[in-house]
């Protein structure tokens, strides 16, 4: 797409816009600049909100005539790596939100602004389903673009793995369409390495037949920690791919958001997500349940009820975490673990989740793009609220002690979308050489400012 005339100020780039500009004097502008984590304060140099495609590319060449660099976000659930925002146009695509579902393919087709649960519905009328995080207000291109992790990544990959192409604005505001055939390189860096190579304004990737799974959490107070997680740990080894699990502490404050019987309380839980039929999947549990849960809620669960297994927050809050990835989980690491963050210990922390990996997950079972497995046997997420600097400095140092504490089983590689503070090491020095030769070819001037960036070569 190009102008008849070119963009040289804010005041035409307004103009040519179906959306909106927000300056700092503009009234809304503590909305728009707002992410999703509200403990990270985003002030950027002005605000487009796109309502187009096209307006992601008036942006990105107004950012390349004024000096300035573009920041693309959708929700803003992992700001706080995007560091200073002084002289970048954060470019919020939460309005672009369309949905295309191909049931005949099974395949969607997302526009950058869509959220999981967008998709989830969508799918879910044609018994279809996409490999859909714990959170279903997050968008699906940047938790896509950064790997994807879902319930069902033991037995498929990352939801990377399963992009079939993409919609992007490059640095040099040219829209492309890229797979496999078209733009090879960079199809291949944006499947996990991030949204630093362009602009991605529509995605398009596989669905699943999935329409109900058995799932759902089992709770033992915080004091039978120790003994749970050394059993779930043992348990998850010797499970199936069908199968995929987390062990979890959980200290719930108590507010009202909170059900009842758990508000104020603390847990160690165990979550499960079986793609397996009921009786199965009962036989398979009976281990876990032997342990005499206080609370069990693993039932046949419609597709479109999982999201709320994890209880994650469904709107704007002021949390940080931070997370790591374990080669390995002996008996040590959980010692380790709960020395710091068990029953004892005064820790400013709602949750401490440990994932199982492996199957699927593991490297050469899936092909893909620049980060198409884990190399680790756990990944780890650790966060807390942090309304206020106080609660936000306790919260780091908590997050230090737990790394501290599981540094000696730490794996070489990291997960992007669990690293919340500081930048991600790719799988392998080989893959971020590679991706830094992408980023020279198609941004030399480092236009495109994502979290976790990727400086260009050279």
């Amino acid at each position: 797409m190009s102008f008849s005339s070119p963009v040289m100020d804010l005041d035409e780039l307004e103009h040519v816009l179906d959306g909106a500009l927000v300056r700092p004097s503009s009234p809304g502008w503590d909305a728009a600049r707002a992410a999703w984590q509200l403990a990270v304060d985003q002030r950027p140099y002005a605000v487009v909100l796109a309502a187009s495609a096209r307006d992601v590319v008036a942006t990105v060449e107004a950012a390349a005539r004024l000096g300035l660099r573009v920041a693309p976000q959708a929700t803003g659930h992992n700001a706080a790596p995007l560091g200073p925002l002084g002289r970048t146009i954060l470019l919020r695509t939460s309005a672009m939100r369309g949905v295309e579902i191909d049931a005949g393919r099974q395949v969607a087709r997302v526009e950058a602004g869509a959220l999981w649960a967008d998709v989830t519905a969508a799918a879910a009328v044609h018994g279809l389903t996409g490999l859909a995080g714990s959170a279903p207000d997050v968008g699906v291109v940047g938790y896509t673009l950064g790997g994807g992790l879902s319930w069902f990544a033991r037995l498929h990959g990352l939801a990377a793995n399963h992009v079939l192409s993409a919609d992007i604005v490059t640095a040099d505001g040219e829209p492309r369409t890229i797979d496999a055939t078209r733009d090879a390189a960079l199809f291949w860096a944006i499947r996990g390495g991030g949204g630093g190579f362009g602009v991605v304004t529509a995605l398009e990737f596989r669905l699943f037949p999935i329409t109900e799974v058995h799932a759902g959490m089992l709770l033992w107070p915080i004091e039978r920690a120790a003994e749970v997680l050394g059993a779930w740990w043992e348990w998850a080894r010797s499970v199936p791919e069908t199968v995929t699990s987390l062990g979890r502490l959980l200290r719930l404050p108590p507010i009202p958001q909170i059900p009842e019987p758990l508000r104020g309380r603390s847990f160690v839980a165990v979550e499960a997500a079986c793609l397996l039929d009921p009786a199965t999947a009962d036989l398979l549990l009976a281990p876990l349940r032997a342990l005499g849960p206080e609370m069990d809620t693993v039932r046949p669960t419609p597709i479109t009820e999982l999201g709320a297994l994890h209880m994650d927050p469904q709107e704007p809050t002021p949390v940080t975490g931070d997370g790591l990835q374990l080669a390995g989980f002996p008996p040590a690491a959980l010692e380790a673990l709960l020395r710091v963050a068990g029953p004892g210990a005064d820790v400013p922390l709602l949750t401490i989740e440990l994932r199982h990996l492996g199957g699927a997950l593991a490297y050469g079972q899936q092909g893909g793009g620049a980060v198409s497995g884990m190399d680790a046997a756990i990944a780890v997420f650790s966060g807390g609220i942090t309304p206020d600097a106080d609660a936000a400095a306790a919260v780091h140092v908590a997050l230090d002690e737990v790394g501290a504490a599981l540094a000696p089983w730490r794996a070489e590689t990291a997960y992007r979308n669990f690293t919340e503070r500081s930048g991600p090491r790719f799988d392998r020095l080989e893959t971020h050489i590679r991706l830094q030769r992408i980023k020279a070819a198609y941004d030399p001037a480092d236009l495109i400012h994502a979290n976790h960036p990727v400086t260009p070569a050279g």
